[in-house]
């Protein structure tokens, strides 16, 4: 210990960009970790479908045609912030987000959260996730 503290003393400049980069990891991982915390696995979607939240697919329309799971409502991504008016019926409800592979759910997180809605989760891996655990997609 007295190492350490020769150290802080001999080297403040070195020390302190030590302390500073720790804390800097740590905000990072903490932010991460709050970004995740809004994504269910395919399970945890299927208890909350049952408790009634609604489902929305962002892919695109032919996408959504070719297969999707059975009850979701299709809202294209690149029409969200444009569409708003569309979800807003579900405002008071729980909405989980899917695409193809979960990549572009954060974003339409984001901007239904600058729109109000509060209960917004997405669905990790996405349809593929969906699909891996051999869970039923309807087309059409």
């Amino acid at each position: 210990m007295d190492r350490l503290l020769d150290y802080f003393t001999n080297h403040p400049l070195l020390a302190g960009a030590a302390v500073v980069m720790a804390t800097l990891v740590l905000a990072y991982e903490i932010r991460r970790r709050g970004e995740h915390s809004a994504a269910v696995a395919p399970n945890q979607a299927i208890r909350m479908m049952n408790g009634g939240a609604v489902l929305v697919d962002l892919r695109s329309t032919n996408q959504f045609k070719d297969g999707h799971i059975a009850g979701a409502r299709n809202v294209p991504g690149d029409q969200l912030a444009s569409d708003a008016k569309a979800l807003e019926k579900l405002a008071g409800k729980t909405l989980i987000l899917y695409c193809d592979s979960g990549t572009t759910t954060a974003a339409a997180q984001r901007t239904l959260a600058a729109a109000g809605m509060k209960d917004v989760f997405s669905l990790r891996g996405g349809l593929a996730a969906w699909r891996q655990e051999n869970l039923p997609v309807v087309k059409g």
